[in-house]
């Protein structure tokens, strides 16, 4: 699974399309609910190639709402930032003008936001709701290894505070023939709740967490969630999701068509993807822009059930790694660091899941471009070849697509001075071991390969500090030469 953060927007059209359209998980009978209009979702993006302007103008074309008489707007970036109302970063209650002012004054502009810098590229325009404080709340279902837990709380907003302490919660087992009752979720989450918003509630989070299962999410949050005491309709304000993007074959045409033209109620738009619809963005956290590298390594890991991750931390850094695991790779960053040179790393990242040997080839032939790219450091590079000893993906498998990297990039790896430490476990390591310190021999990298008799407490040291542990031999050599 590869849970990734998707845009308030696009989350907000999923569950408007599929809420009267996914099937209620109540135990009871529940009548038919009438289909939802189009929401109301204007998204404007500033990437540079039109002026602030011209997109303005460009919204008031697509979104014709924007100009009804009287109407009054929210405004807020819409780039994974939590908690935008205490950064100065919502325009609540605006008319369009004011809110094509704030926008201007925000857009393509470089901004702090909790310590973290980046440029503000995309937001979100929707209705303003009035409603009163105390029909705010709050609603998050999560997934875990026991099941899914739904928490709610009777309070919402920007105070809510520490939910995780003060909201009920209910746990949902993967066994969906184990769904809870209706009464059980009024008992369990709406203590503090009126009667008179039971009905109401307890049938949308049926039908939301139906669409929870449905579409594949991992994390669906809402807050404030409003339900207007004067009709019982409820609206989701603010809404941050994830889902698995390895479950876009599955679900990707029902992601397409939830933010499509005629979903959204844009008329005369031309089609922008296939099932009537474009494909989800996975947008990068606020404050960093992947690079082509890191977004084709992403591209990889979503067209596959394993799970392969890469960050550049520092593209002229001295020390480089390719480790299977996302505890191991977490391990050898504190090592790197521990060791007093963090300022050297250059990337973190992880295959895993046992990926084929084609992918774990691009994966490595990926950042072995990326170590070997510019001009040579005077000093050499290291590269660290790791793992967890207690590892689930083949390493005898994965390690031939390593080796037919490293034989692409032989010609480089010698001129960078690149210098190798491999330390493994896992299933068929000693043959994985073999074969790589048999590649490295043959092709002449300067190359130390360990099994699982090596920590990684004494490998990092031993390559950045040259402390040799004491009683650790290295993996056995083999005399004879492997396919290359």
């Amino acid at each position: 699974m590869s849970s990734k953060s998707i845009r308030e927007a696009d989350g907000k059209a999923l569950i408007s399309y599929f809420l009267s359209r996914s099937p209620s998980l109540s135990k009871k009978p529940v009548p038919a609910l009438s289909h939802r209009p189009p929401p109301k979702l204007a998204q404007l993006e500033f990437l540079g190639r039109e002026s602030i302007e011209s997109v303005l103008a460009a919204a008031e074309m697509k979104y014709p709402w924007l100009l009804a008489n009287g109407a009054r707007f929210v405004a807020k970036p819409d780039q994974l930032i939590k908690r935008r109302g205490k950064s100065g970063l919502l325009a609540l209650n605006k008319s369009w003008e004011e809110c094509k002012a704030w926008i201007q004054s925000r857009a393509a502009s470089n901004v702090n936001v909790e310590g973290i810098d980046g440029i503000l590229t995309n937001f979100l325009v929707e209705p303003f709701v009035p409603h009163e404080a105390n029909e705010e709340y709050y609603i998050n279902i999560n997934s875990a290894r026991e099941g899914d837990w739904i928490l709610y709380y009777h309070e919402g907003g920007v105070d809510v505070g520490d939910v995780d302490a003060k909201a009920a919660k209910l746990l949902v087992p993967v066994d969906l023939r184990q769904y809870p009752s209706d009464e059980t979720i009024i008992k369990t989450l709406f203590k503090e709740v009126p009667a008179d918003q039971h009905k109401s509630l307890v049938d949308f989070i049926n039908r939301l967490y139906a669409i929870y299962v449905d579409l594949q999410f991992t994390y669906l949050e809402i807050n404030p969630l409003v339900v207007l005491r004067a009709d019982a309709q409820v609206h989701f304000l603010d809404l941050a999701a994830k889902i698995d993007q390895t479950a876009e074959f599955e679900s990707g045409s029902q992601w397409a068509i939830a933010r499509s033209n005629d979903a959204l109620g844009i008329a005369g738009a031309e089609v922008t993807g296939a099932d009537d619809g474009p494909p989800m963005v996975f947008p990068a956290p606020f404050g960093r822009t992947m690079s082509p590298e890191e977004s084709y390594i992403a591209d990889l890991d979503a067209k596959t059930g394993a799970s392969l991750k890469l960050t550049i931390l520092n593209a002229s850094g001295r020390i480089w790694t390719l480790v299977a695991g996302g505890g191991a790779s977490v391990v050898y960053a504190d090592a790197i660091a521990s060791c007093g040179f963090a300022s050297e790393l250059a990337n973190y990242g992880e295959y895993s899941g046992a990926p084929s040997e084609t992918q774990t080839y691009e994966y490595a032939k990926t950042v072995f471009e990326l170590m070997t790219r510019g001009a040579p450091h005077p000093d050499g590079k290291i590269l660290f070849i790791g793992g967890g000893i207690a590892n689930f993906t083949n390493v005898a498998s994965t390690f031939k697509g390593i080796i037919r990297a490293l034989v692409t990039f032989q010609s480089s790896f010698h001129n960078h001075k690149v210098k190798v430490y491999v330390r493994r476990a896992g299933p068929n390591w000693q043959e994985g071991l073999r074969a790589i310190k048999a590649c490295g021999e043959e092709i002449q990298i300067p190359m130390q390969v360990y099994g699982p008799e090596m920590h990684v407490s004494g490998i990092v040291p031993l390559a950045l500090l040259n402390k040799t542990p004491k009683v650790i031999g290295e993996a056995p050599v083999v005399s004879s030469q492997v396919s290359l």
